[in-house]
């Protein structure tokens, strides 16, 4: 079961996204699959320290998205098929490099540095991701 605790929380986004994003986080690094049973929201919310309804809107927007399904009294559950998989990874890498192409361009590098950086530090990573 996830623990909601490894969450790094801030400022500038929603609790209630940064909880979504945890999730499909964990999901793209395996940690998360089909079927894995999530904490009920109270667990979240203690776990976090925020309030119950933001867990809440939490879990719509993630059952909203596909990859959260919750069964009446039964719990919520983990759903990742393929299609959801893709969409997941699509998003989170867009984000990321988003991210690093704008924090390239706040110091003025070049595309052409950024090539030059990324093709440099490529094979000494210690990440065997690929």
């Amino acid at each position: 079961m996830l623990d909601f605790r490894d969450i790094k929380l801030n400022n500038r986004i929603p609790v209630y996204i940064q909880i979504a994003h945890y999730v499909k986080q964990q999901i793209l690094l395996g940690k998360a699959v089909s079927g894995d049973e999530l904490p009920s929201r109270r667990e979240i919310a203690a776990q976090l320290n925020i309030n119950p309804n933001t867990a809440q809107k939490a879990f719509k927007l993630m059952e909203e998205e596909g990859y959260v399904i919750t069964n009446g009294n039964l719990g919520s559950v983990i759903y990742v098929d393929d299609n959801i998989y893709s969409k997941i990874k699509a998003e989170l890498t867009y984000e990321m490099a988003k991210d690093f192409i704008r924090s390239a361009k706040e110091v003025n590098l070049s595309f052409k540095d950024v090539i030059d950086l990324i093709s440099k530090y490529w094979d000494e990573s210690n990440d065997n991701s690929s």
